[in-house]
């Protein structure tokens, strides 16, 4: 098996933002109402097809503490009714905020939403309050555009660590 490489990112300006302005019909909503089932659902239903698995042994509890904690930011997007992806911001110490998770669900890829999702993802962790970095990582089991798609937003790559992939 090969080695998975992880690639951490980062933006340390919101001037270094390249949005892409075209929505293709693509709607967002934060989610004001926190439900830790929600979450997990999106988890699961995104990252079924990139083998996102770090969570998938959570208990409810941890779910909850997770997605329900006032630090973490939910924001849906929607194509004609349907969820076609989503994001979370996780706000850190030192005005830092993690793009913890970023992924459109399987039928709405390849139609241009990645790139106006990805923008709206920075713009909203550039709008909370004392942000001085926004950061994100990616891995080699991700969409092959993955890097690519943060790398034309505006992030650099400042660390790729590697890890065994296990079965």
């Amino acid at each position: 098996m090969a080695d998975i490489s992880i690639f951490n990112l980062e933006m340390t300006n919101p001037n270094q933002l390249q949005a892409k302005q075209q929505a293709n019909g693509l709607s967002l909503v934060k989610v004001n109402i926190k439900q830790y089932q929600f979450n997990r659902f999106l988890y699961q239903f995104v990252g079924a097809a990139w083998e996102w698995t770090d969570k998938l042994t959570w208990t409810d509890s941890q779910w909850q503490a997770y997605s329900e904690a006032d630090n973490l930011h939910l924001y849906v997007a929607y194509v004609d009714g349907s969820p076609a992806g989503y994001f979370e911001l996780q706000q850190q110490n030192d005005g830092n905020v993690e793009i913890m998770y970023f992924g459109l669900a399987e039928r709405f890829i390849g139609q241009g939403f990645g790139g106006y999702l990805l923008t709206k993802a920075i713009e909203h962790a550039w709008a909370l309050p004392d942000t001085q970095r926004v950061w994100v990582h990616t891995c080699s089991l991700d969409h092959p555009s993955a890097l690519q798609n943060y790398q034309a937003r505006g992030f650099t790559l400042f660390r790729t660590d590697i890890e065994p992939q296990t079965t």
